[in-house]
């Protein structure tokens, strides 16, 4: 009888091979696309992880935005001297806002740019230097670039970055949306706790058949905003600050904020200002942000001066008298935090907590959640939900999901191998 150990030895390295090639399919990390048709562009946010320290500057220089931009979306007192040279801690978490566009019929980031250096890879470039927002083969497509492995020192690569619009809103209430890289500590449950969503929510928005989520896995997370209705040809069109949070507009003249208490956009000169148009209300003594209140028989009499937005260098402003059932509190504004300088655990910056705790003290949403069960969930995504990923069109899986099977393939091996002995 012919020896058939050979046939044996192939037919288990054929099945060993089947089996890593099945896993490397299901373990790829995917990223919520939102189709477009338009030239329209809307503010986004991406959720970055520090690869070392940087000052706040060279931050800001590796995607291309304001230093300003940054601090206050992060709710950073931007009044500390010399701030932007501020050296911030590896590993801190960081909100960064950028302009979202339609490319090639779908959403993303084309405007950052990086120059390599004498040990880039695209890997590197991708992973380390971007913490995950891109992946090395995006880099490669977004440049034409035939052979990866040899990089010009100073070449100035496009960096397409995540980022959703869906008109600016979330179950048609206005939210700003956060480009978020699971981490290996996520859960569903958690990332929901900690962005005041739902479980419900985040699958809808990501047309997610189940709850699983794996490290690398890039979530389009809404967050509550505020919503400005300035004028289409004014130069901060669109603005939409994040709730808790600030943004510098009009050339640094003007600081608007959400919350807290309500969703309602309030402006007033930035502490910034140097040399801007004026700020006054005309017919009124008023200036941007200003109020007064006078309480009558009838009710109350209100009146303000409002940010309208900035039109070829001039501060629009806008006068408003009305009568109020009761008069309006002072003013609220977002805590402020100091300019960090290391990582203090279960804060606002550290990542996502686990389903039983979100770190500071938040409780879990008190709306429907869907449990943490690996089944399809029959969720219907909304209108303007994304209808697929950058990698394939399965649903995130989680690579423990492909254990059993594994498990299966080991035992038929060694029996195979007990039996030809």
């Amino acid at each position: 009888m012919p020896n058939q150990k050979p046939i044996l030895h192939n037919t288990i390295f054929l099945l060993l091979l089947l089996s890593v090639s099945t896993n490397v399919v299901l373990v790829s990390s995917k990223s919520t696309i939102e189709p477009c048709s338009n030239a329209d562009t809307c503010n986004a946010l991406l959720g970055y992880t520090l690869y070392t320290d940087l000052k706040v500057s060279e931050v800001a220089s590796l995607f291309q935005v304001d230093s300003i931009a940054i601090l206050t979306a992060n709710a950073i007192d931007i009044s500390y001297p010399d701030v932007e040279n501020h050296i911030l801690p590896a590993q801190l978490f960081l909100k960064v806002p950028i302009t979202c566009s339609c490319v090639d019929g779908i959403r993303k980031s084309v405007s950052t740019k990086y120059k390599t250096r004498p040990s880039d890879t695209l890997a590197s470039i991708a992973d380390s230097m971007y913490s995950g927002l891109v992946s090395a083969d995006q880099i490669k497509e977004a440049n034409s670039i035939s052979d990866p492995s040899v990089l010009d020192v100073g070449q100035t690569l496009v960096v397409p970055l995540p980022c959703t619009c869906f008109n600016g809103t979330d179950n048609s209430l206005p939210a700003i949306y956060l480009s978020y890289v699971v981490k290996p500590v996520d859960t569903l449950t958690g990332i929901a706790a900690r962005y005041s969503t739902t479980i419900t929510d985040l699958m809808n928005v990501n047309a997610m058949g189940s709850t699983a989520v794996k490290a690398g896995d890039i979530l389009a997370v809404p967050l509550p905003a505020c919503a400005s209705n300035f004028p289409r040809y004014a130069s901060d069109y669109g603005l939409i600050v994040p709730n808790g949070s600030y943004a510098i507009t009009a050339s640094h003249c003007v600081q608007c904020s959400c919350g807290p208490g309500n969703l309602k956009l309030y402006c007033m000169p930035s502490s910034l200002a140097v040399s801007c148009s004026s700020m006054q209300c005309r017919n009124s003594n008023l200036m941007v942000g200003n109020a007064t209140v006078q309480q009558t028989s009838a009710g109350c009499n209100v009146t303000s001066c409002s940010y309208g937005g900035y039109v070829n260098g001039t501060i629009i402003s806008s006068f408003s008298a009305s009568l109020q059932p009761r008069c309006p509190g002072a003013q609220q504004f977002p805590p402020l935090i100091a300019p960090p300088s290391s990582i203090i655990h279960d804060s606002t910056f550290a990542p996502s907590p686990s389903p039983q705790s979100d770190g500071g003290g938040t409780t879990n949403p008190k709306s429907s959640v869907v449990p943490a069960t690996t089944g399809v969930v029959p969720l219907l995504p909304p209108a303007s939900s994304p209808i697929a990923s950058f990698s394939d069109a399965c649903s995130l899986v989680n690579s423990l999901a492909t254990f059993p099977s594994a498990l299966l393939l080991f035992l038929l091996v060694n029996f195979i191998v007990s039996m030809s002995l």
